[in-house]
């Protein structure tokens, strides 16, 4: 194709634009699909599920901040059982980029190196791991009991006016036993 001296600034310039808008909407979707939306800290309550249909009032709250590594997931549960006993519950997981894009994997212990590795499923430590998909940031805790058996909870927190829908789901051998759906306000 013969490009005459007149219309080269003009194809030039349309393809300074295709690159502006091609670059405008890569840094974009890159940087919708951080954490940086999700910063912040949140409070809410809920009633509980379990697979009867019994249900147990909870207050929850979590923190998510930056770190110079990637992110930490900080949450607490206060539990009100119906015999009056309160139980109290406090997570704290840091969270690294994979090699996977939005990918997370959680160091949750340091080796004899000093460096932060997951723990081990098979010594009965859960095996934690994070992503992100659009608006909701997903955790993911595994745990394998002395009998081979498992459990899997899925923490959804996923971006809300005003804060965060919160979905929590809990399977034992691939059956569900207990969930949660409720808003996080943010504060």
């Amino acid at each position: 194709m013969r490009v005459s001296v007149r219309t080269r600034p003009s194809y030039l310039t349309a393809l300074a634009a295709m690159f502006t808008l091609w670059v405008t909407l890569f840094v974009g979707q890159a940087h919708a699909t951080g954490i940086g939306p999700f910063i912040g800290d949140y409070v809410g309550s809920a009633n509980v599920v379990d697979v009867d249909g019994t249900t147990t009032p909870r207050d929850m709250s979590v923190s998510i901040h930056e770190t110079s590594s990637g992110f930490n997931v900080s949450w607490h549960t206060t539990t009100y059982k119906h015999d009056g006993r309160v139980k109290e519950q406090k997570f704290s997981v840091d969270f690294r980029p994979s090699d996977r894009p939005d990918v997370y994997s959680a160091a949750m212990k340091r080796n004899v190196f000093g460096h932060e590795v997951p723990l081990d499923p098979m010594k009965g430590e859960p095996f934690v791991w994070g992503r992100i998909v659009g608006d909701t940031l997903t955790v993911f805790s595994l745990f394998i009991d002395e009998d081979g058996g498992y459990e899997l909870q899925q923490f959804d927190r996923t971006l809300a006016d005003g804060g965060l829908d919160l979905s929590f789901t809990r399977f034992r051998n691939g059956v569900k036993s207990r969930s949660v759906d409720t808003f996080l306000q943010k504060q």
